[in-house]
């Protein structure tokens, strides 16, 4: 398969509605238990064997928003025969000096052929160019998948947010992948 990552530039509409499905669903996901007492906060993620499904579309708005973080110059397409079909859409910020995954995204066609892999690796050099400390992103604990996909590329689990979303049965895991520069 030939295939080229480079910078990512304006989308011009909407590449994802010839991606197939733009979610996941999982036989496995993680439980997030929370505890706080008195000035003690913990948390705790154990898998469950349960069945989830997430779909969505992008709008027109959700394309201009990501347009708007495109245009920082510091994401990546990936191309098959000069046809976008995957993506990583990375917001630089600067207040804490890190590189924030704001949305990866593959073509249902060609999961699973370690395009993500190339995608992440060419963000962690983007961020190592910037002099970034850190790249960040987050995922629901629901995409147990994705959470095993970002562990193997090295994120370790930075924080949760349990009021993020409102689907109570998703926890917002943000994850972390820490350069040495």
């Amino acid at each position: 398969m030939s295939l080229e990552i480079r910078k990512l530039e304006k989308l011009t509409g909407n590449p994802t509605l010839a991606w197939g499905r733009n979610g996941y669903t999982t036989d496995k996901i993680f439980v997030v238990s929370a505890i706080e007492t008195g000035s003690t906060f913990e948390f705790s993620l154990r898998e469950k064997k349960q069945s989830y499904t997430k779909t969505w579309n992008l709008s027109e708005n959700d394309i201009h928003e990501l347009n708007t973080i495109i245009s920082q110059g510091h994401s990546f397409g990936a191309y098959h025969e000069n046809e976008l079909i995957g993506w990583i859409i990375c917001d630089f910020r600067s207040w804490n000096n890190s590189l924030f995954i704001e949305s990866i995204l593959i073509s249902e066609d060609f999961r699973g052929h370690s395009i993500g892999r190339l995608l992440i690796k060419s963000v962690n050099r983007e961020a190592r160019n910037l002099q970034c400390r850190i790249v960040e992103l987050e995922t629901q604990n629901t995409n147990y998948k994705a959470i095993k996909f970002y562990q193997e590329a090295g994120f370790t689990i930075t924080g949760i947010n349990t009021k993020l979303y409102n689907d109570s049965a998703e926890t917002a895991l943000f994850m972390s992948f820490d350069l040495l520069i």
